[in-house]
């Protein structure tokens, strides 16, 4: 558990720098944020060069044949699915907004968690699910003027893909060691991610606060937390641990507020405070394991 407190506490930032990056608020004089898909592609890049050195020093095994699949599975979900999504999103949405959205992402992980280990949550569980993402779907119609934004669609997109990339490397972390799982996954898909992001490498100056924020992504959000994550959601099994997620929407919030001066209000609070509750509770409610 206190392994998963340390990988959320890392993932927290993962909101905020991406608006850092890629936001308004990157802008300064002549120097512009960093594209989105810069920053989402160069960060994978970024932390795939550091995996290869790391797994020729520690000379880790070459992953099994049946590996190779799950490795890309995660790829695609933590790689690919979640930054790009989450950096399209936050164009157009504060940190705050966002934040509160990705409040799900405990019970989505859960929810493919029981799917993937073949168990099945109880009507309560499903209950909650459904009343948690009415709750995110009525803030934001609500912040949308009565309307989902596009920045919203992008943002459930964003929670799937990480809930997707999380159990299916918790599943290798079962049988590699975790920092290896992440490295292997980042090394699969280097030779993707450095030619995408020389493509989508930035035409202008970008300010140097776009930069730390980039830099942040590719070495903590895209690297090592998944060090700290994998080894907990082996050692404590995915649906238990994931509950440690619950302090991640807050802990964005907090920090989006001095990162980037955002204000929050006590409607947003009240909003993220009751999705929360809901993933609270579906967690206390029973998971039974299917027959083989």
């Amino acid at each position: 558990m206190l392994l998963g407190v340390l990988g959320v506490l890392v993932f927290a930032l993962s909101i905020p720098m991406t608006r850092l990056a890629t936001g308004p608020g990157a802008v300064s004089g002549s120097a512009l944020p960093l594209p989105a898909e810069f920053v989402a592609i160069g960060r994978a890049a970024v932390a795939g060069l550091l995996a290869a050195a790391y797994l020729a020093w520690v000379r880790a095994p070459w992953p099994r044949r049946r590996q190779w699949l799950v490795l890309a599975f995660t790829a695609a979900g933590v790689v690919f699915g979640w930054p790009l999504f989450l950096g399209w999103a936050v164009l157009s949405v504060d940190a705050v907004h966002a934040s509160v959205i990705s409040g799900l992402l405990p019970l989505a992980t859960a929810a493919v968690g029981a799917a993937w280990l073949r168990q099945r949550p109880s009507l309560g569980f499903w209950v909650c699910a459904l009343a948690g993402t009415a709750l995110v779907v009525a803030f934001a119609a609500w912040r949308g003027g009565g309307a989902l934004q596009a920045a919203d669609v992008l943002l459930l997109l964003a929670v799937a893909s990480a809930a997707f990339g999380y159990v299916s490397g918790a599943q290798l972390a079962r049988d590699m060691p975790p920092q290896q799982v992440i490295s292997w996954v980042l090394v699969l898909v280097l030779p993707l991610t450095l030619p995408l992001a020389w493509w989508y490498r930035p035409s202008a100056p970008a300010t140097l606060a776009a930069w730390g924020g980039f830099l942040y992504l590719g070495v903590f959000s895209m690297w090592l937390g998944f060090f700290a994550w994998y080894r907990a959601l082996a050692l404590g099994g995915t649906v238990r641990v994931s509950q440690v997620q619950l302090v991640q929407p807050f802990a964005s919030m907090l920090l989006a507020v001095p990162l980037l001066g955002e204000s929050l209000d006590a409607a947003t609070v009240m909003f993220a405070l009751a999705v929360i509750a809901t993933v609270w509770a579906g967690k206390r409610m029973p998971i039974r394991a299917t027959a083989s």
